[in-house]
């Protein structure tokens, strides 16, 4: 147990320092420890998928942060606790809404949201723009996001298709959603 330990912190200090193998070492090696932790609480499958992708993101990008007097599964659930939390708040806040009367009289005058000419435009516009951005990206990050968002394939579809560990295409695509999000800041027109 105790050289799992060393590993784990010779890999935390390498990712402290952006080494990318460091944290797809984390990624797997605490990956089933906060997704079952999550599903107990979940119940649900797709849930606790999103809750822990969105756990470890966040915990890479503060991993600096990370305090080693503490083991790094606990700092790691803690986040997921949180983000389980802020989701179950979204859903909740989504879910009551209060309507008075002047809102119940508008329902009745919804207009028709099919796109004019000009929206259909924009839109184009915009897909093409988006296309351009990710074009930028190194090929493999190109590869997951043309599969998973624009061939619609779960994880599982694009890790059969590329012949690589789920675990590794999670990382792939997480990777990838962060990097098109730094092109798109930097560059209004990519």
């Amino acid at each position: 147990m105790e050289i799992n330990s060393q590993i784990v912190q010779k890999n935390i200090e390498k990712a402290k320092n952006g080494d990318q193998v460091a944290y797809t070492f984390l990624l797997d090696f605490f990956w089933n420890e906060v997704y079952g932790f999550m599903l107990k609480r979940t119940q649900n499958e797709t849930d606790t998928e999103d809750i822990v992708i969105e756990t470890f993101s966040k915990a890479f990008d503060r991993i600096s942060t990370y305090n080693p007097e503490y083991a790094f599964n606990t700092w790691l659930i803690a986040i997921a606790k949180n983000v389980h939390i802020d989701m179950l708040r979204k859903k909740r806040s989504s879910l009551f809404v209060e309507i008075n009367d002047e809102d119940d009289r508008k329902a009745y005058n919804i207009p028709d949201d099919a796109l004019s000419a000009e929206d259909e435009l924009i839109k184009e516009q915009n897909l093409s723009r988006l296309l351009h951005c990710i074009k930028q990206m190194k090929p493999q990050y190109q590869e997951v996001i043309q599969l998973r968002y624009f061939q619609e394939m779960s994880y599982q579809e694009i890790a059969a298709q590329l012949n690589e560990p789920l675990n590794n295409i999670k990382v792939k695509l997480l990777r990838a959603k962060k990097l098109l999000s730094e092109i798109i800041k930097g560059k209004q027109d990519c």
